[in-house]
């Protein structure tokens, strides 16, 4: 039959399919979707290190996210015609380690009762606790309804692959808005971020802190530094292999003094220095020049992102002189709004960091754990406004009335 001239042809089809790698991807095709305005919406935020393909692609080129590793890439494509509309970086999980938003209570419960939890699907950038665009849209389209397609596409996947569960986690505020609203289940949780209020320096900083705040900093940073101990940084093309090696010895202390297994391998290290190196900060200490401690920091357009940390000598509030102190040095050096310290670390209160709200979105398949994880999840929600609210009265930061120098 033919159709009238008149008639309107048909809007085409969104067609959803799952992955396997970041090689499948065109890189300025998924950087396009990971930067536009429509994923990013009207938040400060302009570029997420962890969302590019250059590091995406080198967990799984190094082997660090693969099907022996329990993280298989199964990455969630939408198309229209052959054109990429939006995406999402999504694993299938044989366990729940690497991730930082917690659901091992949920795991155990499930097991007990006789399901099977794993496999579950992941929608989240492994290792990396950092908040950040999770339903990535092409420019020009429209957010909500890739957003719909992708959580679509998401359930499809977990009944093909019989997943248990669908985790969206350290997602922007927006996005969890997005996903609440397509019937999935909200968590909210709470990190610390130091924040930029124009300062013109560390000494500008301090002079908005208490007294005694400001002199205990001031006291670590002197203390940590003086046994001779030197601080370089180190980005873009100062970046050397040799830089790498004397980092990873660190970041292999630190990984197997505290989860038993380093996540990240050298090779990735290797392939980010190639990628990615005008969008990394090492922040390295010496000891009459050998390297014995050193923090990874990925340089956002707003935002200063510290990641990973490890020492080969121990020495009073190094730590806190290399990842914090550092950190906003070189924030308000490059005019950046805020540090992002990672996961966790109610120590960073005193050094001058905010409790933020973190966001996820949870899926699952059978409804009787479903319904208990919703139970959970709304005193979860209480018990963590109120955390924040509490935090928040423990400021550092000097009140009206407080006029010492």
């Amino acid at each position: 039959m033919t159709t009238p001239a008149t008639a309107t042809a048909p809007e085409p089809v969104l067609q959803v399919r799952a992955v396997p790698g970041m090689a499948r991807f065109d890189a300025a095709e998924w950087d396009a979707c990971a930067t536009s305005p429509e994923t990013l919406g009207a938040g400060d935020e302009t570029f997420n290190p962890f969302t590019s393909h250059a590091f995406l692609s080198a967990l799984e080129e190094a082997g660090c996210v693969s099907r022996r590793t329990g993280w298989l890439p199964l990455h969630v494509r939408v198309e229209r015609e052959g054109k990429l509309v939006g995406a999402a970086p999504c694993y299938l999980k044989s366990h729940s380690q690497g991730e930082y938003v917690f659901d091992h209570g949920w795991a155990d419960a499930y097991e007990r009762a006789g399901g099977s939890y794993y496999p579950k699907l992941q929608v989240s950038v492994p290792f990396t606790p950092v908040t950040g665009p999770r339903f990535l849209v092409a420019p020009g389209e429209d957010p909500d309804t890739a957003a719909s397609a992708l959580v679509a596409g998401l359930r499809a996947l977990r009944t093909e692959t019989d997943a248990s569960s669908i985790h969206v986690t350290f997602m922007r505020e927006r996005e969890a808005g997005q996903a609440e609203r397509l019937g999935m289940l909200p968590r909210m949780d709470q990190q610390f971020h130091w924040v930029n209020e124009g300062y013109a320096g560390f000494d500008d900083f301090l002079g908005a802190l208490a007294a005694r705040k400001r002199k205990a900093i001031k006291r670590e940073r002197r203390d940590a530094l003086s046994r001779g101990i030197t601080v370089e940084h180190k980005t873009g093309a100062d970046l050397s292999e040799a830089d790498w090696d004397a980092f990873y010895a660190f970041y292999q202390d630190t990984g197997a003094r505290k989860w038993g297994r380093p996540y990240l391998n050298r090779r990735f290290f290797s392939l980010i220095g190639e990628r990615m190196a005008d969008r990394i900060l090492l922040v390295i200490a010496k000891n009459a020049g050998r390297p014995i401690a050193g923090a990874i920091n990925f340089i956002g357009d707003t935002a200063l992102y510290g990641r990973n940390w490890g020492c080969i000598e121990d020495h009073p509030f190094l730590h806190f002189e290399v990842c914090y102190y550092q950190a906003i040095d070189f924030a308000i050096a490059r005019g950046l709004k805020r540090v992002e310290a990672g996961a966790q670390g109610e120590h960073k209160l005193a050094r001058g960091y905010r409790p933020v709200p973190m966001y996820s979105a949870h899926d699952i398949a059978d409804p009787s754990l479903g319904r208990a994880v919703a139970d959970y999840l709304r005193r979860e929600r209480s018990h963590v406004r109120a955390a924040i609210a509490e935090y928040e009265a423990m400021s550092p930061f000097r009140r009206c009335e407080d006029t010492s120098a």
